[in-house]
C-alpha cells in the first residue's frame, strides 16, 4: 500500500482505514443476514419495478429504482438477491455517513493532535458509532431486503456534512456556497428516495441562518440553491418517461400531468380519520424510540455526547432537535396514524436514528479524548479510557448490539415469500385467473411472473386496483371491453366490483381467489373449492362449500412453514404461516364433514404443528368431534 510522509516525517496511510471499516464491517454482516430472494410486504413490487425501470406505488421512488437497477446487472443470484444487495450497500453507506459526521463534529472547537495518538482513538470512536448505528434494529431490518430508507439516510447525512463544512469555511472568512448548492441538489435527489427528506428542510435552514441570519437577504443565492434543488428533483422525470414505454409495473401510469401528480402527491392513499385517545397518542409517539434502537447504554452515551459538546456544537444540537420535533409533528400530529399502521411510520425515523448515532459517538469520544496528565509530570497526553480500563466500551456496545440482534435479523434462509408465491402457482390450473387482495399475497406473485417469468399463462388480478383506470389499462386484452370500464360499475363498493369481475372471468377461464380475498368479501352465489391456500369458484348454492383438493399439499414447498422451523419472522411472514395453518385446518374440517375421519385427523394434526394459535383450535375441534 502506498504511504506518504507528513511534514514531521511521520508515515501516514492515504486511506482512512477506520472509515473503510465503517462501510466494510456492516456490509459483511449484512451479507451474512441478507434475504436470498423476494420477501413479503413491498418487496416483490419494488423488485419488479426496479427490474423493468417502472414505477412502484406512490410516490414512485425513482432514485431508489434507478440506484438499485445498476445492481441487477451483477452476475450472481437472482434479481431479488441483487436488489437486496443494493440495499445492503446503501445501508453501509449510511453507516459511513455516521462516521463522517462524528469525525467532523468530534474535532469541533479543539485541537486533537494526530501525532499524540488522539487521532486513532477519535476515529475508533467514530467507527464504533457507525457500527452502533449499523446494528440498530431499524437499520438492520432495512438492510437485508429492498428498502429506500437507508439510501435516504445516507443522502441526508451528506447534506448535513456539507452544511457543516460550509459553516466552518464561512466563519473562517472563506465563503464556499458550492457546499450549499451541492446540498440543495442532493436534497432534491433524495426526494426520489423518499419524500420524508422535506421534513429535514427546517433543520438545514436553521444551520444556514444560525451561521448568519443576514443570509436570508441574499435572494440570488437562494434562487441558485432552489435551482439546484429542482435539478435534483428532476429524477422524477423518470416516471413519465418510462410510463410511455409501458413497463411491466407502471403504478398510476404517470404519463400525463394529472396522473403524475396523483402518484407524486400520494392521492391513492387517502388519510384515515381516526379518533385519537391518550393510548393511541402514546403508541404513535412510541414509534420513535431511542432506547429500543440503542439500548440504555447507548442512550446514556447519546446524552453524554450532547451534554459534553453542547457548547461546541450547540447549533447542530438545536438543528437535530428541530428535526425530531418536525418528524413527530408530521407523523403524530398531521398523519394521526391508526394503530394498525404505526409500524409503517417507524421506518420514517431512520435519518433521526442516524443523527442519534452521531451523538453516541461523541459520547464515546468525550470519555476517551486525550487529557493532560493530572500530575503535570508527563507532557504526553493520556486517554482516560486507557487509564481506567473503559476502552472495551468502544467495542463492547456495537458487538453487543450485533450479537443481540443477529438472530432476529438473519434472513439468509428466508424463502417464505418465494415459496408462498410458488405454492400459489402450483395450486392453479393452466390459464386461470387469480384474484388477490393483500399486498404481501400479491407482490411476490408479480415478481415471479413479471421478472422470473413463471406461470405467464395466469391472469393475476389485484382486487383493490379494479376501480382505477390506469390498472385496467395495464391489461389491454383482459379488460378491453370489460364491464369494469363503465364508470357506474367502478363507483360501486369494492365487493360488488369484485363480483362483477369474477362473473366476467368465469365465463372464459377458471377463477380462483387467494386466502385474503376469500375472507375479505362475500363471493355471492358461488361455492368455493379449496386447493391448498387458494380457492376455486364454482357455481353452487350460496354459502356452500365444495370438495377439497388435498393432493396439492404434496407438491408444496414448505420451507420454514412452522414457528419451530422459521428463522426470520416478521408480521407478514407470520401471517403467511398462519394462512398455511388455517388452510390446512379448513381442509381437515371439510373432510370431517364428509365423514373421512382418519384423513381429517391427519390434516388437522398437520395444521396444529404449524402455529400455536391453530393448535388450540384444532384441539377444540378434535375434542368436539371426539376424534383421537
Amino acid at each position: 500500500m502506498e504511504r506518504m510522509a507528513d511534514r514531521q516525517g511521520h508515515i501516514r496511510c492515504p486511506i482512512d482505514l477506520f472509515g473503510a471499516g465503517a462501510v466494510i464491517l456492516p456490509l459483511a454482516v449484512y451479507l451474512l443476514t441478507l434475504a436470498p430472494t423476494v420477501t413479503f410486504f413491498d418487496s416483490g413490487e419494488f423488485i419488479t419495478a426496479i427490474s423493468c425501470l417502472g414505477s412502484p406505488h406512490s410516490p414512485g421512488y425513482p432514485l431508489f429504482v434507478n440506484y438499485a437497477k445498476v445492481f441487477t446487472f451483477l452476475p450472481f443470484g437472482d434479481i431479488a438477491f441483487r436488489v437486496n444487495f443494493a440495499t445492503a450497500v446503501s445501508a453501509s453507506l449510511a453507516c459511513l455517513g455516521v462516521y463522517l459526521l462524528t469525525l467532523h463534529l468530534s474535532g469541533a472547537g479543539e485541537d486533537c493532535p494526530e501525532r499524540e495518538g488522539a487521532g486513532s482513538l477519535r476515529r475508533l470512536a467514530c467507527l464504533s458509532a457507525a457500527l452502533v448505528f449499523a446494528f440498530t434494529p431499524r437499520l438492520w431490518l432495512q438492510s437485508n431486503h429492498d428498502k429506500p430508507y437507508p439510501l435516504l439516510s445516507f443522502l441526508a447525512a451528506l447534506v448535513f456534512l456539507l452544511l457543516l463544512k460550509w459553516r466552518d469555511s464561512y466563519r473562517a472568512g472563506d465563503e464556499r456556497p458550492a457546499y450549499v448548492y451541492l446540498g440543495a441538489f442532493l436534497s432534491g435527489l433524495a426526494l426520489g428516495a423518499h419524500q420524508t427528506i422535506v421534513l429535514l428542510a427546517p433543520s438545514y435552514a436553521f444551520l444556514i441562518l444560525a451561521t448568519d441570519w443576514r443570509l436570508i437577504l441574499r435572494v440570488r443565492e437562494q434562487l441558485l440553491a432552489a435551482a439546484f434543488f429542482i435539478v435534483g428533483c428532476s429524477v422524477y422525470l423518470h416516471m413519465p418517461v418510462r410510463a410511455v414505454r409501458n413497463p411491466i409495473l407502471n403504478w398510476g401510469d404517470p404519463q400525463t400531468l394529472e396522473r403524475f401528480l396523483w402518484s407524486f402527491l400520494r392521492e391513492g392513499y387517502p388519510m384515515q380519520q381516526v379518533d385519537r385517545d391518550w393510548t393511541l397518542f402514546l403508541r404513535q409517539l412510541g414509534a420513535f424510540d431511542l432506547v429500543r434502537e440503542f439500548g440504555f447504554a447507548g442512550f446514556a452515551l447519546l446524552i453524554t455526547g450532547a451534554v459534553c459538546y453542547h457548547r461546541k456544537i450547540g447549533e447542530f444540537i438545536i438543528s437535530c432537535t428541530i428535526a425530531v420535533l418536525v418528524f413527530l409533528a408530521f407523523v403524530v400530529g398531521y398523519q394521526n396514524t391508526p394503530e394498525k399502521t404505526i409500524f409503517l411510520t417507524e421506518e420514517f425515523f431512520t435519518p433521526l436514528y442516524l443523527l442519534a448515532a452521531v451523538f453516541v459517538g461523541l459520547g464515546m469520544f468525550s470519555l476517551a479524548r486525550p487529557r493532560p496528565d493530572p500530575t503535570g509530570q508527563m507532557a504526553k497526553m493520556l486517554p482516560v479510557l486507557r487509564r481506567f480500563g473503559a476502552m472495551p466500551l468502544l467495542v463492547a456496545l456495537p458487538l453487543f448490539q450485533c450479537v443481540n440482534g443477529y438472530r432476529f435479523n438473519d434472513q439468509h434462509d428466508n424463502y417464505l415469500a418465494y415459496d408462498y408465491a410458488v405454492n400459489t402457482f402450483r395450486s392453479l390450473p393452466t390459464g386461470a385467473a387469480l384474484f388477490t387482495w393483500g399486498d404481501s399475497g400479491a407482490f411476490p406473485l408479480w415478481y415471479l411472473q413479471g421478472v422470473e417469468r413463471m406461470r405467464e399463462d395466469l391472469a393475476l388480478i389485484h382486487v383493490p386496483h379494479l376501480q382505477f383506470d390506469w390498472y385496467l389499462d395495464g391489461f389491454p386484452t383482459l379488460f378491453r371491453s370489460s364491464v369494469l370500464r363503465q364508470p357506474e360499475t367502478r363507483r360501486r363498493p369494492l365487493a360488488q366490483v369484485l363480483r362483477c369481475a369474477e362473473e366476467e372471468q368465469l365465463a372464459v377461464r377458471p377463477v380462483f381467489v387467494d386466502f385474503s380475498t376469500r375472507y375479505s368479501v362475500d363471493h355471492g352465489n358461488y361455492a368455493l373449492r379449496q386447493r391448498g391456500i387458494c380457492y376455486g369458484l364454482v357455481k353452487g348454492p350460496k354459502g356452500t362449500r365444495a370438495s377439497v383438493d388435498l393432493p396439492v399439499w404434496d407438491v408444496y414447498s414448505l420451507r420454514g412453514v412452522s414457528l419451530q422451523e422459521a428463522g426470520f419472522l416478521d408480521a407478514d411472514s407470520e401471517k403467511a404461516v398462519l394462512i398455511y395453518g388455517y388452510s390446512r385446518m379448513e381442509g381437515g374440517q371439510a373432510l370431517l364433514a364428509a365423514g373421512m375421519v382418519h384423513a381429517a385427523a391427519r390434516e388437522l394434526r398437520a395444521a396444529a404443528a404449524i402455529h400455536p394459535d391453530v393448535r388450540v383450535q384444532v384441539q377444540r375441534i378434535l375434542a368436539e368431534k371426539k376424534v383421537h
